[in-house]
């Protein structure tokens, strides 16, 4: 979740079935918010810096086979306690872990969507539960998602009693993010600006921005500049094309990775990508293809 910033994690793992290369980045500068968070190295190799996982492909098999480097996987559905943090869906991903030698790059908790987190009363624990499954299973990331019931746009308008349920309970959770050194990674449709007011509000270096290059440009922004000015609060990236692979489409990536590295991001890339012929394995193993040699 950053740029400028060295950050090495722990069992950081780059998918690509829903397309995410998430870079590890700490900052360099050990004032830097990112820097506040335990080293981690990804895989313990620390000589990456672009990995690429994905939240499409079905299995940690399946991303090895697609040739990624790791998977986002999926928190679940409401219920009192989220699917991640059952013991035994936590073994399944640990078993396949030491089968294929590839991590869980990241959680998505696309529960906000249908349950905003600003108004389901479950969202708290929810929260806890997958901070601390994403410490059991080394997990660089959580994608706290804002979309549908959860958008916190009305039109062009901020919600602004939405943002402050939202802002107050990240707040609460990010200390036990912070000790568990997982990032928070809010993903939402507005603007940079915006994001960086809510991250000024709460004031802890765990909660950052997951920044979804083709949504945004979806609504107008200028994602290059965004990704300058979000700079290191940017834990992880995902990467798509509507029905399209990465490479054509209307998605110009070239001026996104320029200012990826201009803001040193090294980290996770994932894929949320489509699978224009149906083969998943395949058509994440071009994607992942085409994202290493943008970075290369």
């Amino acid at each position: 979740m950053t740029l400028t910033r060295r950050i090495f994690l722990k069992g950081t793992a780059v998918g690509i079935a829903g397309a995410a290369v998430m870079p590890q980045v700490l900052a360099a500068d050990p004032s830097s918010a990112a820097a506040a968070l335990p080293l981690r190295r990804v895989d313990g190799k620390p000589g990456a810096k672009i990995r690429v996982s994905s939240c499409s492909i079905d299995s940690l098999a399946s991303a090895k086979k697609a040739g990624l480097d790791g998977m986002e996987v999926g928190a679940g559905g409401a219920a009192p306690k989220l699917s991640i943090a059952v013991p035994a869906t936590l073994q399944k991903y640990k078993d396949q872990m030491k089968e294929t030698g590839l991590v869980v790059s990241s959680i998505m908790m696309s529960v906000f969507n249908s349950n905003p987190l600003a108004s389901d009363p479950n969202g708290p624990a929810w929260l806890e539960q997958t901070i601390d499954a994403a410490k059991e299973l080394k997990a660089h990331t959580i994608l706290v998602a804002f979309f549908w019931r959860g958008d916190l746009l009305e039109g062009k308008e901020v919600k602004k009693a939405a943002v402050d349920v939202v802002v107050k309970r990240l707040k609460a959770a990010a200390p036990r993010a912070k000790d568990a050194g997982v990032f928070l990674g809010i993903e939402n449709m507005l603007p940079a600006a915006e994001n960086m007011k809510i991250l000024e509000r709460i004031d802890n270096p765990a909660v950052s921005i997951y920044y979804d290059c083709h949504n945004l440009a979806g609504q107008g922004y200028d994602v290059p500049a965004e990704i300058r000015l979000l700079k290191d609060r940017i834990s992880i990236f995902h990467f798509k094309n509507g029905p399209d692979y990465l490479e054509g489409g209307k998605m110009k990536w070239e001026p996104i990775v320029a200012a990826m590295k201009d803001i040193g991001y090294q980290g996770w890339i994932v894929l949320e990508t489509s699978a224009p012929s149906k083969d998943r394995v395949a058509d994440d193993k071009k994607n992942a293809e085409y994202v290493r040699k943008l970075f290369a």
